[in-house]
Formats: structure tokens, sequence, C-alpha cells
């Protein structure tokens, strides 16, 4: 059998790509920050205003008809983030956080019932179910934005 071919082996190819123009050096810090700053602006306007999950589906209103999520901005203005060697971490550390993005049934610990305000009616239940309203993700728009923001980055070490 005669002719040619040609064998390519990418194993330690991104180890090589990192090593060009000493990228390996590079101030990733200063790349996670700004990833950070976006992710927390994103997810705060997704609670402000757009009221949906990441991937554009509508939040179930809430009973009180006040809007969801967003009585008084403690949970957007809670949204932070975290800068570590390996990337970034943004969440936000409200003790209601969790629930309202993974949904929760809540119960009395020392009672039958639970006794709270919708507006300026007073209601007792035995148990409220919290409806998951995903407020923390990243929609297709948002990796997008963050895929350009690293390009940029990228753009601005090898000037």
């Amino acid at each position: 059998m005669t002719g040619i071919a040609i064998r390519v082996d990418d194993t330690d190819l991104a180890k090589r790509l990192v090593k060009i123009e000493g990228l390996d050096e590079a101030p990733r810090d200063e790349l996670f920050d700004g990833i950070g700053r976006l992710v927390q602006e994103q997810t705060r306007r997704r609670i402000e205003s757009e009221k949906t999950t990441p991937d554009g589906t509508p939040w179930q209103p809430n009973r009180a008809g006040t809007s969801t999520l967003y009585r008084e901005g403690h949970l957007a203005r809670s949204v932070d983030y975290v800068v570590s060697g390996a990337g970034v971490l943004v969440g936000s550390g409200l003790i209601y956080a969790r629930p309202h993005q993974e949904g929760a049934t809540i119960k009395p610990k020392d009672a039958k019932v639970l006794r709270f305000m919708v507006g300026d009616a007073v209601v007792f239940a035995r148990t409220v179910k919290i409806p998951a309203r995903e407020w923390l993700g990243l929609s297709e728009e948002n990796k997008h934005d963050i895929e350009g923001a690293t390009i940029d980055w990228l753009e601005g070490l090898v000037q």
C-alpha cells in the first residue's frame, strides 16, 4: 500500500498553548475578578428585573403579589463572588437563598402551625411550600458574555 499519512497527537496541546507568550504566568486573578463581577451583575439583573430562571423560564408569582424575590432587595444585594486560584465562586450567604433556588417545605419546629403575614393578613399554615425559583446560574447569553470577556482578556495579554 502506498500513500502518505500524518498523525496528530494533541495530548499536550493545551499545556503548550498556555506556555505561548508566557500565558502560564498570566494574572488569572484579574480574569476571574472580571468574570465574578460580570456574573454578579447578570444575577442581580435576573433578580431585580428579568424574573426568570437562567434558561428564560418565568418564575412562579408569589402569593403576596409583590415583585418575586425582590421585596426589599436583600437577595440581589447579597450576591457576591470570591476569587481563588482555581476560579471564581458566585452566590449568596443569606439563609433563604438556597430555599428560593432549590425550593423547600417549611414546617413549624416548636408549634403546631406557622404564623406569618401576607400583605395585611395574618396567615396560619401547617406547612409552606416554597417553589424553586432558580436565580443562580448561567444563561446561554451569560456564557457568551463570559466567553467574550475571556477573549478580551487574552487579547490584552498578547498585544
